[in-house]
């Protein structure tokens, strides 16, 4: 709804509402149950904090009613108090946060009454989709009051700031949550937790950032421990603790997402959330943020990763341990390898590969959901895109491919609109399934293209799209039309971008 991102689609054209529709779909595809988004204040507010009426709130309301409605829940934070520009110049809206210095905005008497006045409307602001007052809406878990913010006054300046946006706040009829960015402003930290907060909010980028091109090598080592060096102040162990953002920046691998947040539930983290996931609609040159670089189809391994990442979050309890590298590289149901660059998540009833990988599946009848990149022993397929298969009944499965993703540039240099870091490809490909559900000879129908094949030794030739596959002729699969809804999906739902030709590239 903001940012480069609202600009560089109205440039292109883009319907913003039909762009938000089509990630959270992929996002939904992946699995994700948390969606955590810094507001832009400086795009909804005016010099004293009324908050304004236009498309960009218009814009934030669609965004949280449709992630609702796919089942996902939601942190914002209130504020990021710096300009809308990057990576380009600011535009200057008039609104407070660009009366102030960042480092400022949090002390200045005249700014605090602006940013008491914003967050009361904010509270009582109705979102026009769902109807609910954002205050109340019990599918936003909570709400942090600003993205890292920076503190030149004293500790204890921070203690009453904090408290006083926490009254006001909660003043507005607020009854979620309330975070705060902890990780900020060392020697800060015993406010944050003698204030009235719930939470505390903490990042990492274990890699570091903006490297200016593809970072290579074993970082697992690196991703072994969160410390947090803070951790015996008094009030810490009451407060629930969230990563708002992380990152392994400027790296295009596909292992390390799944030990990150092992390392998370190790430190007890119960929410996470990743920065960023690029728009589709804008993915293809990375322009959005260089250093990070995530989308379901134009970096299907990094994805699939993440979504394995999911899986290790919501079923490792919170401080468990599994050892030190390379001993950890093996864990609940998840195996990570910096040498295959390869995440595997096999527990059973779900078998999600990162990659190309032999590792059998541990319970090839109990199956009902299969998420991948390349080949493993269910699959074979020599497409470049990930692909999903989902048990709908016994004997029917839903299968959904993406077109093959073609690196064919650093996409971590200096990004531009007009420099495409990855191609991609429409094809047809051969595609072998093998599971104890579906005989050799299984049938593939088309939902969103014509045709219908029988398999030859369970293979099949597909193009992008999503197909029905059925045991055999007695299974009866006409109930499985394309509007039915499943989970949180329509069996015909689909997202890639517009077929075309792709350039001859020397790499």
């Amino acid at each position: 709804p903001f940012a480069h991102a609202y600009r560089e689609l109205e440039r292109r054209g883009v319907n913003h509402k039909e762009a938000i529709r089509r990630d959270v779909y992929h996002m939904t595809r992946l699995g994700f149950n948390a969606f955590r988004l810094h507001i832009w204040d400086v795009e909804i507010t005016d010099s004293v904090g009324n908050l304004l009426e236009n498309e960009h709130l218009d814009l934030l309301d669609y965004l949280v009613a449709e992630v609702e409605k796919r089942g996902i829940s939601t942190i914002l934070t209130l504020q990021t108090n710096f300009g809308n520009g990057y990576p380009e110049r600011n535009i200057n809206t008039g609104a407070y946060s660009y009366l102030y210095e960042k480092c400022d905005v949090h002390d200045n008497p005249k700014a605090q009454e602006a940013q008491r006045n914003y967050v009361t409307q904010f509270m009582r602001h109705i979102n026009r989709y769902t109807g609910k007052q954002y205050g109340t809406d019990s599918n936003i878990v909570g709400y942090e009051i600003n993205n890292e913010p920076c503190h030149g006054d004293t500790p204890e300046s921070t203690y009453a700031y904090i408290n006083d946006m926490v009254e006001t706040i909660k003043n507005a009829g607020c009854t979620r949550p309330i975070f705060y960015n902890v990780s900020h402003n060392m020697g800060h930290q015993a406010s944050y937790f003698a204030a009235d907060i719930n939470g505390g909010t903490y990042q990492w980028y274990p890699t570091g950032l903006v490297a200016g091109k593809q970072r290579k090598g074993n970082f697992l080592p690196v991703v072994d421990r969160y410390v947090i060096p803070f951790d015996t102040i008094q009030g810490f162990s009451e407060k629930a603790k969230i990563i708002y953002e992380f990152d392994p920046a400027d790296i295009a691998y596909s292992h390390i997402y799944p030990a990150i947040a092992r390392t998370f539930r190790t430190a007890g983290f119960s929410w996470v959330t990743q920065f960023s996931y690029d728009p589709i609609d804008i993915a293809e040159s990375n322009t959005e943020y260089q250093t990070h670089y995530m989308n379901l189809v134009y970096t299907p391994s990094k994805a699939i990763s993440l979504m394995i990442a999911g899986e290790v979050m919501r079923n490792i309890r919170r401080g468990e341990t599994f050892g030190e590298y390379p001993a950890d590289t093996t864990f609940s149901h998840c195996v990570v390898s910096y040498k295959r660059d390869l995440s595997v998540w096999n527990s059973g009833d779900k078998y999600i590969n990162s990659n190309t990988t032999d590792v059998a599946p541990k319970e090839i009848k109990q199956l009902t959901q299969i998420a991948g990149v390349g080949s493993s022993p269910i699959v074979t397929y020599e497409g470049r895109g990930a692909y999903f298969l989902d048990k709908l009944e016994d004997g029917i499965w839903r299968l959904e491919v993406m077109p093959d993703a073609v690196p064919v540039a650093d996409a971590y240099e200096k990004a531009s609109p007009d420099r495409r870091v990855v191609e991609l490809m429409w094809k047809s490909c051969d595609m072998k399934v093998s599971l104890a559900d579906l005989t050799q000879n299984y049938v593939a129908e088309g939902v969103t293209k014509q045709g219908v094949q029988r398999a030859e030794a369970g293979v099949i030739t597909v193009e992008p799209g999503v197909y029905i596959l059925r045991r055999d002729d007695d299974v009866d699969a006409s109930r499985w039309s394309a509007d039915v809804v499943w989970r949180n999906i329509k069996v015909g739902e689909y997202v890639a971008p517009e077929r075309y030709d792709a350039p001859i590239t020397l790499v």
